[in-house]
Parts: structure tokens; C-alpha cells; sequence
């Protein structure tokens, strides 16, 4: 990273997307991505953001979203999407289809076992949350999950306050498990993993990437607090504009931020990506 660069470590700390040069940017090799509010707007896949994502993956560069979304429906974007492989559950796995032999390749962090008697304390949890907070629910995705617990606070429920958010949070945290706030839900989960390790894990085992030598040549762009160990350890992050929602509450920032909010600004960094890769190839 240049002297002159943004840190990607100061929370808050927000440059415009059009200090990204292009020479940085002609350099990418791949795209990693949250899905919600990021790819997606207002929980809806845009033409617009699906046409980038596809852009994106013809012109040769690795794509892969890495989000809090369950094994069920990164069964279906490993397998129908335009992307190289895909991260779910906050890192609890990734997903990568392999076409040559049409076969879904499935790793997971932790072991079958460690899964099921995991699942059994976060049904304890599940009960002492949606006690405690009345409002909150379970996610309408969780029966699709494999290793942790979705609560909604605003998908499919009325918006819950800041106060009942980090209500949610300390049950988690006081029951010894991991918990992380994305645009919608409070996932929940015990395990030694986010999505920074297993992406680390999965470059290196599909594609034999060193992350700490390519770091420089990937762009992971997110909305919300969870992407945090994303934004700290990628120095071209960048977020949405709706991430200055959480501005204040992020323990790490991004290097850069769309002007456009969501799937809008999704769009609007394939975009600048795309147009300084022909001046470098």
C-alpha cells in the first residue's frame, strides 16, 4: 500500500470512491462481496446489480460474495450464479461448483459433530432471545442454516431500536458465543471463524492464493458492521454508501465509499473497475 494511502483500519474513515486510481484498480484480480444492501437493494436483486455481477465474472476476475446468507441459499448461488465460489453463514463454510465434474464442493469449518451440538445450544439461546426482546424473531431463512442462529431486528419484522440490536448482541456474547450485526439480522454462532478466515482459507484451497502476498489485488465491498474484518484486512475496501448508517459504530472502516447506496453502488465500483481493466490489459 502507497504511503499516501487511506488506512483501511480508521473506523469511520470514508474516502470517495474516485480516489481508488485507476492504475489500482487495472491491477484487480478478483471481487469479493456482502450480498445484502450491498449487491441487493432493499432486499431485492436489482437488473442493474446482476448485470455488474456478470460483468464482473466475463471479464476474468474472481468473484466471490462472502456473506451472513444460509447454506441453503449458497447451495444456489454456488451452483446458478455467475460467481467462482461463495462464503456463507458469517464464514461457517464456503461453496464452489465445480463444473468440469458437476459436483457442489461443501467445506465447513467445524465438523459435523461440533455442528449438531452447537445447534443445540443455539436453540437454548433462541428461546432466551425472543423472550427478552419482544419484536425480534427468528430469521424466515434459518431453517436453511447449517450453523448458526439469524435473528431478525428489520427484514421481516418492524424495525427494532438501537437498544434491543445490542440487546440481542449480549445474550450472544454472554453465553460465550460470537455475535455480528449485518443490516438485518444479529447472527449469532460458536466457532473460531468469520468471514475473514474462511475467505483467507478459500483462496488458498481453490485457488491457491496467498492472501497476504494478493491482498493488494482484491476489492471486498460491504454495508455493515459484520464486514468489519473485511474492510480492516483488504486495503482497497470499499462500502456502499449506506454505510454511513453505522458511522460511528464500525471498529474498522473501509478504504473508499460509493456515492450510491446498496445494489447502486455495487454497480458503481464494477463499473470503475471495469473501465480501467482495458488500459492495463
Amino acid at each position: 500500500m502507497s504511503p499516501d494511502a487511506p488506512s483501511p483500519n480508521a473506523p469511520g474513515r470514508f474516502q470517495p470512491l474516485s480516489r481508488f486510481t485507476a492504475g489500482a484498480r487495472a491491477r484487480l484480480r478478483g471481487v469479493l462481496f456482502d450480498i445484502d444492501e450491498t449487491l441487493t437493494t432493499e432486499g431485492r436483486l436489482t437488473a442493474e446489480a446482476y448485470g455488474a455481477l456478470t460483468r464482473l465474472h466475463a471479464a476474468g476476475l474472481l468473484v466471490v460474495p462472502v456473506t451472513g446468507r444460509p447454506a441453503g441459499w449458497c447451495d444456489h448461488i454456488a451452483r446458478l450464479w455467475p460467481v467462482d465460489a461463495v462464503v456463507g453463514e458469517n464464514g461457517a463454510f464456503y461453496f464452489r461448483y465445480d463444473t468440469k465434474n458437476r459436483k457442489l464442493i461443501k467445506r465447513f469449518m467445524d465438523s459435523d459433530e461440533e455442528r449438531v451440538e452447537n445447534r443445540r445450544r443455539l436453540e437454548k439461546l433462541r428461546a432466551e432471545i425472543l423472550a427478552a426482546v419482544p419484536g425480534a424473531a427468528v430469521a424466515s431463512d434459518q431453517r436453511y442454516r447449517e450453523a448458526d442462529l439469524a435473528i431478525d431486528f428489520r427484514e421481516d419484522v418492524a424495525p427494532l431500536p438501537q437498544g434491543d440490536i445490542e440487546r440481542i448482541v449480549d445474550i450472544f456474547e454472554a453465553a460465550g458465543a460470537i455475535a455480528k450485526v449485518s443490516s438485518i439480522h444479529v447472527n449469532g454462532w460458536f466457532g473460531d471463524y468469520d468471514k475473514l478466515t474462511t475467505t483467507r482459507i478459500m483462496l488458498d484451497e481453490c485457488f491457491g492464493i496467498d492472501f497476504e502476498v494478493e491482498k493488494e489485488r482484491f476489492v471486498f465491498i460491504g454495508d455493515s458492521p459484520n464486514d468489519a474484518p473485511m474492510f480492516a484486512a483488504f486495503p482497497n475496501a470499499v462500502g456502499v454508501a449506506n454505510l454511513r448508517d453505522f458511522e460511528g459504530r464500525l471498529p474498522a472502516a473501509p478504504a473508499y465509499v460509493t456515492e450510491a447506496r446498496a445494489g447502486a453502488g455495487f454497480a458503481e465500483l464494477a463499473e470503475a473497475i471495469l473501465a480501467a481493466i482495458p488500459a492495463a490489459r
